[in-house]
């Protein structure tokens, strides 16, 4: 039976990091209307969705939770997986994170979203 949840799509290879544990902090030019953000899906696609109605097929590969953010610090690269720093962007502390084996099809859309999946 599925169950309704809220979801953030996050390009790859990042979603997958993010299951693996080896990506800790996903950076975003904005921040979430409410904290915390639990039992969050997060969903990995291949393209970033940069206009409002943007989605296309997706992998739903871990659930999480997001019970703080910040303003991202150049000390931070490493925990965000990022090539670059950049100013004014937001680093969402990513926690309690459980991999969706095997990963579920799923659209991805902008923003936060809600999606209904088998409950892993």
């Amino acid at each position: 039976m599925n169950q309704p949840y809220i979801a953030l799509s996050i390009v790859a290879p990042n979603g997958t990091r993010i299951a693996q544990g080896r990506k800790t902090l996903e950076v975003r030019s904005w921040q979430p209307e409410q904290l915390p953000l639990k039992d969050i899906v997060i969903v990995e696609n291949q393209n970033y969705l940069t206009q409002d109605g943007d989605e296309e097929p997706g992998l739903a590969v871990a659930i999480a939770d997001i019970l703080a953010v910040h303003p991202w610090r150049k000390d931070e690269l490493e925990a965000a997986c990022a090539g670059y720093w950049a100013e004014g962007y937001f680093a969402w502390e990513i926690s309690n994170v459980r991999p969706i084996n095997p990963p579920a099809a799923v659209m991805a859309k902008r923003k936060i979203y809600f999606i209904e999946i088998a409950h892993p």
